[in-house]
């Protein structure tokens, strides 16, 4: 299956280097000669994402454009204010090298153990359009940026932050940031609402010029497009920016000229890009076009991060021919550890993965096996977090690299998840897993930060949650002396949980299905922020198909309460099994109950509040530990929408574009028919959203309700309903297909889900067609207007 794997992501990779080609045939990347690298985008297609730009937090491509900031036309107060984005060239490059001598730089920056540090100059010149929509007054404003890492711009970095930092981190040196500011809003360290600024570390500039003098607006009403050029001399260690109406000349003279050590400030290896933000103000803020040339800088004593950089970035070398190259390696480097481990018995699956992981593409950090133990104290229990089928995951403290918050060198804390299963299936999890999570950017979703396949060994590194799981604080709060979470957190968890998913499901450049999607694998950061988690079962779906399979094998898999019931059927998962994890998910935050429990007669919580729906009393499913004290609004917006995730039908439920507008409160809640339908297989309209499959032959077709109301709700209409059957497993099942079921579909089909509804035990009335969703959020057509 290793050998399977290895093969089709060599064919894989093959295919993405000729269509990276394609893409870069405008969008050029080259050494730029001996002494510079260069790359040059002249529009920006969406193809470009996650190959050659990493785009995070709200920010997006499309019309031609980066749109740093959303670019829609629909209601500004849920899609324009307080947001934040940043989109990154992909690629990391090298800003300062420390001399080996014992004198100064040229730059005179001096360096610890005696070495000065060399740093590189950089040129860049991109157009940019800053356009207030309907003649709105714009804010807050747009950078061009020089960051550690591709991360999403911290927790609120909206309003005056500009997506670069927030009130808590503001100023820190830690944070080896700078940026050209664009800014629209005069905060109280600012000298107007239109001017430049040089920022190091934090929204204060250093250095500031007011453009209206020079007779430029950034976002006047008419909309104008700029060209703004920025010029480092890394010997001299001055920056310099100039800006012009796109199309002039670049002036003589600067508009900001600064003093700025590069090499004292940012990363060694630092990103560059743009970053922006609105408040209850908003712009748009879109790149339209971007060059840039950057100095070459010793890279020999560097490592991966200097071969990954030429490799990325090499000159006259085609990419099909480099993804030869390294299919050749591997399947070589196949043969011959096959061949060591005939002669040996030395570990082959070790060296393969190893080989596999290396050859994706921007692949995360690899640590040695013995960093990690130290890091977890030789996974000491005391250091365990949580375990489940997969692995085992401990806390640890491993020492930053360039792509780390703080830096090469600092201190930052992980979680590391060792795999159960050091074999052949646990090799194919692990790969599964890795190569899903791997391009995976949203502020929504666990960072991966690394990887080890040591001794046998698979081990995965993530940031470090510190407030842990959702579950944890629903249910384990009072045992761990943990605070109850209050009901803005609850609403800011679930539509945190909806972003997360609406990228997996359509913004990402693949369709990701999570297929566990549940309230242990959503976990809390520091600012109890909602971040996705646990992609073992995950999976990527072909761009025209919708939904995955396992090859082998098959079965259902995930979570009981959690799992649609047509994956019952089709052993399929798809976009619309994850929206009914989903539902199951916000029902169990509102309710402060598991999806599995028993109240009031009902095993399945969906079951209960659809009753406390039908009867118009569906707050009363609100978890009593609040005491009243949520939003009842919000409250019954949030339970329709999980009764509505949560309809037996696949195509009934709504799709995560619906479901974040739903939880911007930008669209009413959605209509939820006061019975709970039935659930008919196979589905009358074709309701999957894949009909590539229809159910196993022996199952014929099935409509039940999957209603409880037979339990205390009914007892006294029992006598107008046929007696049920009992099986061997003590499982109600209906006389009609009774001993025909697959056993493990017995347990969908029991009493519970063939129950009486009506009054004298009627099925209940055919629901209403659900109303229309309010359309997807449309683009303002801005960008291709300008």
């Amino acid at each position: 299956m290793a050998i399977r794997f290895l093969v089709l992501l060599l064919i894989a990779t093959l295919v993405s280097s000729s269509s990276t080609s394609t893409s870069l045939a405008t969008n050029t990347t080259d050494g730029g000669g001996d002494n510079a690298v260069r790359f040059s985008f002249s529009s920006f297609h969406p193809d470009v994402r996650g190959v050659n730009v990493t785009v995070v937090g709200d920010a997006n491509i499309n019309g031609g454009a980066l749109q740093i900031t959303p670019d829609s036309l629909n209601d500004a107060s849920r899609f324009l204010t307080n947001k934040s984005g940043r989109v990154l060239y992909a690629t990391p490059f090298k800003l300062w090298h420390r001399e080996k001598g014992g004198g100064k730089a040229a730059n005179g920056t001096g360096g610890g153990g005696g070495g000065g540090k060399r740093v590189a100059s950089f040129s860049t010149v991109f157009t940019v359009n800053v356009f207030r929509p309907n003649g709105t007054v714009p804010g807050e404003g747009f950078a061009f940026v020089i960051a550690p890492s591709a991360a999403a711009p911290p927790g609120g970095s909206t309003g005056g932050f500009l997506g670069l930092t927030n009130a808590a981190t503001d100023g820190n040196a830690t944070n080896q940031i700078v940026a050209v500011e664009l800014d629209t809003e005069e905060q109280p360290y600012d000298p107007d609402d239109n001017h430049i600024g040089l920022d190091v570390n934090g929204v204060v500039s250093v250095a500031t010029t007011s453009l209206k003098p020079l007779g430029i607006e950034i976002s006047p009403v008419d909309p104008v497009k700029y060209d703004v050029w920025i010029d480092y001399d890394g010997a001299a260690g001055r920056i310099a920016a100039y800006m012009a109406v796109s199309g002039k000349a670049k002036p003589a003279s600067p508009v900001l000229a600064a003093p700025l050590d590069l090499g004292a400030t940012v990363a060694e290896w630092s990103y560059f890009g743009f970053s922006a933000s609105t408040g209850l103000k908003y712009q748009l803020n879109c790149v339209l076009a971007w060059n840039m040339t950057v100095e070459k800088l010793p890279c020999d004593d560097d490592g991966d991060h200097g071969k990954g950089l030429t490799l990325a970035l090499a000159i006259g070398v085609p990419v099909a021919a480099v993804a030869l190259a390294a299919a050749a390696a591997a399947l070589g480097y196949l043969y011959v550890v096959k061949r060591r481990r005939k002669v040996n018995g030395g570990d082959e699956g070790s060296g393969i993965t190893g080989t596999m992981i290396r050859s994706l593409a921007g692949g995360p950090r690899e640590f040695e096996y013995r960093e990690l133990r130290k890091a977890t104290n030789n996974f000491d229990e005391r250091m365990k977090l949580g375990q489940g089928g997969y692995g085992v995951v401990y806390r640890g403290v491993v020492v930053g690299d360039h792509t780390s918050p703080g830096g090469a060198g600092s201190t930052v804390e992980v979680a590391v998840k060792k795999f159960s299963r050091a074999s052949t299936q646990g090799q194919n999890d692990f790969l599964a897993e890795l190569s899903i999570i791997n391009r995976l950017r949203h502020k929504h979703l666990v960072r991966l930060v690394g990887w080890s396949h040591d001794n046998g060994e698979l081990l995965l590194v993530y940031e470090y949650m510190p407030n842990g799981s959702l579950d944890q604080h629903l249910f384990g709060a009072a045992a761990a002396g943990r605070q109850l979470l209050g009901w803005d957190l609850r609403y800011s968890i679930v539509a945190g949980v909806a972003s997360a998913l609406h990228y997996l499901h359509d913004e990402y450049d693949q369709k990701v299905v999570h297929r566990d999607l549940k309230a242990s694998n959503v976990m809390l950061d520091a600012a109890f922020s909602a971040r996705l988690g646990d992609f073992g079962l995950a999976r990527a779906i072909e761009t025209d198909k919708t939904s995955y399979m396992e090859e082998a094998g098959g079965g259902v898999h995930g979570t009981v309460g959690y799992i649609a019931p047509e994956c019952f059927h089709t052993e399929k998962a798809t976009r619309d099994s994850d929206v009914y994890a989903f539902g199951a998910v916000v029902l169990e935050v509102v309710c402060g109950r598991r999806p599995r429990c028993d109240i009031e007669g009902f095993s399945f919580l969906v079951d209960w509040v659809w009753r406390l729906h039908r009867d118009g009393r569906v707050l009363d499913a609100v978890d009593p530990r609040l005491d009243g004290a949520f939003d009842a609004d919000d409250a019954e917006r949030l339970l329709l929408l999980g009764l509505a995730c949560s309809h037996p039908t696949p195509a009934e439920r709504p799709k995560t574009m619906a479901i974040t507008q739903i939880l911007l409160r930008s669209t009413p809640p959605p209509e939820v028919p006061p019975f709970k339908p039935a659930f008919v297989w196979p589905a009358i309209d074709g309701g999957l959203d894949t009909m590539t499959s229809t159910a196993s032959s022996h199952v014929s077709t099935i409509m039940t309700s999957t209603s409880t109301w037979s339990g205390n709700f009914m007892r006294g209409t029992r006598s107008h309903a046929p007696p049920p059957e009992q099986d061997a497993s003590d499982s109600v099942v209906g006389p009609a297909i009774q001993g025909k079921e697959p056993r493990w579909l017995r347990p969908l089909l029991s009493a519970r889900y063939f129950a009486q509804c009506g009054e004298h035990g009627d099925s209940p009335p055919p629901p209403p067609a659900p109303a229309p969703l309010r359309s997807a959020p449309t683009s303002s057509r801005a960008t291709a207007a300008r």
